[in-house]
């Protein structure tokens, strides 16, 4: 290591750092503790004299840490670094894991454990009370269900092959995040630099579909009377849009994006028909599913008896469920972007149907769509009171096309996708979990991806008390990465409401009000958000006065400043 101190010592954290830099890792959210000294020598260490590390991001929460790795990794694809604090650090990452897992984003995750040592046998032992409370049989145990490797340091000297592994892991696909314990005393061994290519330690090349499989999806397609394409995140690679619409285009085929956790098919197109697949189901003689967790909930409909479906996807039998099933005649694992690429191909070089056909199919589709963009704007007209309708149609006039929207608004998704549809690729994202608080860390790590996009986060009241906003807007103010949080806020948990009223619409709870779900009076919770990072904040419950708040919500973010306007919808509950 050149530019050190005489005596200098080159150590396994020191081997740490540069393994980070060399793989490409820009940025290490960290919540640190007892365990930290070898690392945070080593950070103070490279600072003076200079040497790269990748930026340290210090997140007051884990939850907020993970999810802004998450953030970033679903804008760019990259992993990024979360450094935790032995167990409890560890199990203050909460919900993240789970969204991390279920988005299929890659994150490396490194949190120290107890020290082995505890009478000064090696430098690093114990030297803290607590160390010895922090001392667990498995503390991996704690995230081993929701990582795809797991693993510890052992001695400094092969430090930096298990970070390229782990990162390595972490970007293949499916991509998930990894898992990695060190104790201090080998942390403060000497270490090694091996002086390794990371290119050498890259992800799996994307996989497609075998020749026999994209003739067998491309001829089926060629022969359909009625074909559709269901998808749910195929707009994950952005450069998957493009050759989805190629498709949809060639054989006037109908899209529907159930359940999307990102922006896959562009709303204002024609062959867009929306987010609900119940009747394409149950027409459709052709069923082409591309990368979607659930297109359908079989106790709610499914497709009929004759329909042929081919399912695609990087996790086709999602393997990390144990009660999953959905019919198909054909499940593949495959990258969408690669498939998508084999099936146009076919189809550039083969007879296409009848023109005829087409146009008819275009013609329905058309006809949908704008039955669709007709029944918008009659949900969307204001009345006396606010509807989140009301609110996501104000957002659609005030926001870009190139602004990016993460919506974790839970009870009102069905109703900001479809009135507040996206066009351009990368610019709609969920958390692909049910750990609610996600869109706090990952609107800061957005922006910090996308520092030239304007970073647009909805949410409910629960969601945003989940996001443990005291940390999320003191960390968005110190970095400098300021977002808009639009709070529809119906004063208690709609989604627990809206569960109970499904299952037992004329019961006790539905009759009498008592669901044990509201949140009333309501709380300020915009103040947090002003008092933890000097958030422009405002409430809301004129329809009146929306527009111009918005507006004035996203003056605060162009200039450098958070916001949260906390919308006031009719409370879900009275009791």
């Amino acid at each position: 290591m050149g530019n050190n101190r005489e005596g200098d010592r080159y150590t396994a954290a020191d081997a740490l750092t540069d393994a980070l830099v060399n793989a490409g890792v820009s940025y290490i959210f960290v919540n640190s503790g007892t365990d930290y000294p070898p690392i945070i020598e080593n950070w103070a260490k490279y600072e003076q004299y200079g040497r790269p590390k990748p930026e340290i991001i210090v997140c007051p929460h884990e939850m907020v840490a993970l999810s802004a790795a998450q953030g970033y990794a679903q804008a760019t694809g990259k992993g990024q670094a979360v450094f935790v604090h032995v167990d409890v650090g560890t199990q203050n990452l909460g919900g993240s894991v789970h969204n991390a897992c279920r988005c299929r984003v890659p994150a490396f995750i490194l949190a120290g454990v107890s020290p082995f040592t505890l009478e000064g046998e090696l430098k690093g032992t114990r030297n803290a009370h607590i160390q010895f409370l922090q001392n667990v049989h498995d503390q991996a145990a704690i995230v081993r269900e929701y990582t795809k490797w797991y693993y510890e340091v052992r001695t400094g000297k092969n430090i930096q092959q298990l970070v390229y592994r782990g990162l390595q892991i972490a970007h293949s696909a499916p991509q998930g995040p990894v898992y990695l314990m060190a104790a201090r005393e080998p942390l403060e061994e000497e270490g090694r630099d091996i002086g390794a290519d990371p290119g050498k330690w890259a992800a799996i090349a994307p996989q497609g579909l075998s020749d026999e499989g994209a003739e067998q999806i491309a001829n089926a397609l060629l022969a359909a009377d009625n074909p559709v394409i269901i998808t749910s995140y195929a707009g994950r690679n952005p450069e998957c849009v493009a050759e989805l619409v190629a498709l949809s285009e060639r054989l006037a085929i109908p899209v529907v994006e159930a359940g999307a956790i990102n922006m896959n098919f562009p709303a204002d197109h024609p062959l867009h028909v929306g987010h609900d697949p119940k009747y394409y189901l149950q027409t459709a003689d052709v069923i082409l599913v591309l990368d979607s967790d659930l297109p359908w909930i079989p106790a709610l409909t499914g497709p009929h008896a004759g329909a042929k479906i081919f399912y695609v996807d990087v996790d086709p039998l999602k393997e990390g469920t144990p009660l999953w099933y959905i019919p198909a005649d054909g499940f593949f694992k495959a990258d969408s972007l690669t498939a998508l690429k084999q099936i146009n191909s076919r189809l550039a070089q083969a007879k296409l149907p009848d023109p005829a056909l087409l146009e008819k199919r275009l013609a329905a589709a058309t006809a949908a769509h704008q039955a669709l963009l007709a029944a918008m704007e009659q949900e969307e007209q204001p009345g006396d009171k606010m509807t989140p309708e009301f609110v996501a149609a104000t957002l659609r006039q005030v926001l870009a096309d190139d602004d990016i929207v993460l919506d974790e608004t839970t009870s009102y998704h069905s109703v900001i996708e479809k009135h507040l549809p996206r066009n351009k690729p990368g610019t709609y994202f969920m958390s692909g979990g049910s750990a609610l608080g996600w869109f706090g860390g990952a609107a800061i790590g957005v922006k910090l991806a996308c520092p030239e996009k304007n970073v647009v986060a909805l949410c409910g009241d629960g969601t945003y008390i989940f996001s443990v906003p005291t940390a999320t807007y003191w960390v968005a103010a110190k970095y400098k990465t300021p977002f808009m949080t639009v709070i529809f806020n119906n004063q208690g948990w709609g989604a627990a409401k809206l569960a109970v009223m499904r299952e037992h619409p004329d019961g006790y709870a539905a009759r009498n009000d008592t669901f044990w779900t509201a949140m009333m009076p309501a709380a300020h919770l915009e103040k947090v958000a002003e008092a933890a990072g000097g958030a422009f904040a405002r409430a809301v419950s004129d329809p009146g006065e929306l527009k111009s708040v918005l507006q004035e919500g996203m003056e605060a973010v162009r200039s450098g400043r958070c916001a949260v306007i906390n919308v006031l919808l009719p409370p879900v509950s009275r009791q």
